[in-house]
């Protein structure tokens, strides 16, 4: 490695050589924060250049540059590790003061310079090879052809530069055409080679990494592409990238890219991988690479593995599939419906993996289209049982694990209804007689997004057409009014307030209808007379019925769930059956940055709690988080000063009393009479306030009235501002 101070004038001056930005690095990123920044720096050295009384004129350290050199011929192409936003804004400057200059020999100068090479291997002899998505922007501009330029950040700071530099010139007649090029050589730079030899350990993989460690963390997908790219030479780079990751993965899948490593990553390894955030991309990406390492020979044997996943997950994520999944008319409309009911009806995120390994078996003829419908049938049905209960604890975690039961699907050795039986009683299919108790007593109006999807099935069932449930105006109606007026409390009788309050938004009292607006509060008679016209099956049982009381309403509730059973079945020999294994203990250790921590604390108990080597016995989740803050406290590893500087964004306290010294925490007590206060504020040992001595005011006292749920929270919060590993802190329960 070589490092020397240069002018960015004189990088960019070179004759000989061409520079080179690598697919892998971000498109131009800089907005008019930036470059009014910039061009400040500028003008800054331009007036210490025009002030006679300054000897020492002014000069600009500019940042690094990291350059990696390849010959070609008898030139010389410079790959650009890093400072690419410097050098395209240096360049973009330079564009607008050429096209803004009348001297057509200073416009040359910068064109000849700056912008072209006679030597140059890119496209007019441009003289910086841009990434692609910038490439036609920032070449239209180099070859003065500004309206040809596609509209964009490159064109939109070149038109910034341009405006910036005719204000100056009106208010500062004196900066010249060459004042502004006087400045551009005094921008140092620290230029950085690199040696190719491997032996130097230089690796542009690991410099990409370590400079971009700080400011805006690169995402999964920034990495990937940087890992399977940056050690190929930059022909192979651009052909790679240019008819390969950018057209068949990233314009593709655009902002899900980094969801879909991810995914692909747990389909392949059948295992569970935390939900990408910025505090754990680093400890995925390695996952990953480790993955790429053990099961490719070569990086281009794994973006041939990797493409044909793109398209089967673009299915999934995609509402509205216009794609041909299957070559069969009816197949193909049925499987694009039953993946829209589970990931976007339903949204069941858990499955992406596991549909995901499906699709590959399925494209690849190893499952006929008939076995994956009835897979994703049980899926739809083996969903919406568990979400009418509010089940969905440990989905995230296990259903991954089925991926390796994908074979023995396609090859019928197993059913789908087989494998989810055979869980915890967590992950449990919950039976009919589970199904039937819930339906008589709960409020299904309001079961979140899936009660017009279940009734739409139901409608679907019954009417054997499919029937457009996502149309807005099909709603669901109370055929027994929100708001009762004196025609139906006569027509409930006596007990209207009670028939009313336990049966408003049972499912006995719902339809959809395509009317609801029109038939509100109505009586029931005219409600029949408007129903009678909808072209919904649900309306016959209601037409039929004389009136509408308690009697009707359970029995259309006995109709109601009767259907529903049917249009969501399980197999015969699960439909009383208890749906779980026994033996299969559901898992009682998991870390707060579990992606499932909340729901795996919420309801239960802790037994223990670990951190690094040591193991602490707690009974509340109130023990588990002061042991943990303790162990902060006491360990030298760590800096508790984080902890008291920033309580009040890692503990969710907007009044900033996440911690409170005795001297401000006393007024709090004298204020609030409640005697419940005493418990909210502890000591790191447990302490309230009475029982601490001596009681000084600069005693701490941290707020711990929290439920488990926030103690995961506010323990993941610290976790992650202290870069802890996963598995360095872990609870048990009991």
């Amino acid at each position: 490695m070589q490092t020397v101070t240069h002018s960015i004038s004189d990088v960019l001056a070179q004759n000989a050589t061409s520079f080179f930005i690598p697919p892998f690095q971000r498109a131009y990123a800089w907005g008019k924060p930036e470059i009014e920044r910039y061009f400040s720096d500028v003008i800054r050295i331009i007036k210490s250049e025009l002030d006679p009384h300054q000897h020492d004129k002014v000069e600009h350290f500019f940042g690094t540059l990291v350059i990696r050199k390849e010959e070609e011929g008898f030139a010389t192409k410079s790959v650009v590790i890093d400072g690419q936003q410097r050098l395209t804004t240096t360049l973009l400057f330079l564009i607008a003061l050429r096209d803004l200059e009348p001297d057509e020999a200073k416009r040359n100068h910068i064109t000849q310079n700056y912008l072209t090479n006679n030597a140059s291997t890119f496209e007019d002899k441009i003289k910086l090879k841009q990434v692609t998505r910038d490439w036609d922007a920032y070449r239209a501009l180099v070859n003065k052809e500004k309206e040809a330029a596609p509209q964009g950040i490159i064109r939109n700071a070149y038109l910034l530069f341009a405006k910036l530099i005719n204000d100056t010139q009106k208010l500062n007649p004196q900066i010249q055409f060459e004042h502004y090029i006087k400045a551009i050589m005094r921008m140092n730079v620290a230029v950085i080679f690199l040696d190719e030899r491997p032996f130097k350990g230089e690796d542009p993989q690991i410099i990409f990494e370590t400079l971009n460690s700080l400011g805006k963390p690169l995402t999964l997908s920034d990495l990937v592409r940087n890992f399977v790219l940056l050690n190929m030479n930059a022909n192979a780079q651009s052909s790679t990238y240019e008819t390969l990751w950018h057209p068949r993965i990233e314009s593709v899948l655009n902002d899900d890219t980094s969801k879909f490593f991810r995914d692909y990553l747990q389909c392949k390894t059948a295992s569970s991988i935390k939900v990408v955030s910025d505090n754990n991309t680093k400890e995925v990406y390695q996952q990953f690479k480790d993955f790429v390492g053990e099961r490719f020979a070569s990086h281009d044997d794994f973006i041939k593995d990797i493409v044909p996943y793109v398209r089967w997950y673009k299915w999934i994520i995609t509402e509205v599939v216009t794609d041909t999944i299957s070559s069969d008319v009816k197949n193909n409309k049925a499987i694009i419906e039953l993946v829209r009911n589970i990931f976007h009806d339903i949204r069941a995120e858990a499955f992406k993996p596991f549909v995901l390994g499906l699709f590959a078996f399925n494209q690849c003829h190893a499952m006929d289209d008939e076995t994956l419908i009835s897979i994703l049938i049980a899926i739809r049905t083996y969903l919406i049982r568990r979400r009418i209960l509010g089940l969905a604890k440990g989905e995230n975690k296990n259903i991954v694990l089925l991926v390796n039961r994908i074979r023995d699907l396609a090859t019928g050795s197993v059913s789908m209804f087989d494998l989810l039986s055979n869980i915890f009683y967590e992950m449990r299919v919950p039976n009919d007689s589970e199904i039937k108790a819930a339906l008589l007593t709960m409020n299904f109006y309001e079961l979140k997004n899936y009660s017009k999807f279940i009734l739409g099935k139901i409608e679907e069932h019954n009417a054997k057409v499919a029937v457009d449930f996502r149309d807005p105006k099909i709603t669901i109606e109370h055929i027994m009014p929100q708001k009762l007026d004196n025609g139906w409390e006569s027509e409930l009788g006596g007990e209207c307030a009670r028939i009313h309050k336990t049966y408003l938004h049972n499912i006995g009292n719902l339809i959809l209808t395509e009317f609801n607006s029109e038939i509100g509060n109505k009586p029931f008679a005219e409600k029949k007379r408007k129903l009678n016209a909808s072209s919904l099956h649900f309306r016959l049982d209601v037409i039929n019925r004389e009136t509408w009381g308690e009697a009707s309403i359970r029995a259309h509730q006995a109709n109601m769930i009767a259907w529903l059973l049917e249009t969501f079945p399980l197999p015969d020999a699960y439909r009383d059956k208890e749906n779980w294994k026994t033996k299969v203990i559901a898992r009682t250790r998991f870390s707060p940055l579990d992606d499932e921590a909340d729901d795996m604390a919420e309801g239960n108990k802790p037994l223990e709690l670990h951190i690094g080597n040591n193991r602490i016995k707690v009974a509340t989740w109130n023990d588990v988080f002061l042991k943990f803050i303790q162990h902060i406290k006491e360990c030298q590893d760590f800096d508790f000063g984080i902890i008291l500087d920033h309580h009040a964004e890692l503990f969710y306290r907007r009044e900033n009393d996440g911690i409170l010294k005795w001297s401000e925490l006393k007024p709090l007590m004298e204020r609030n009479s409640n005697p419940s206060m005493k418990w909210r504020y502890k000591t790191v040992d447990g302490k309230t306030w009475d029982k601490v001595e001596p009681l000084t005011d600069d005693v701490c006292f941290i707020h711990v009235n929290i439920s488990a749920s926030m103690c995961m929270a506010r323990i993941a919060n610290i976790m992650g501002k202290f870069n802890m590993p996963s598995d360095y802190v872990e609870v048990v329960l009991k």
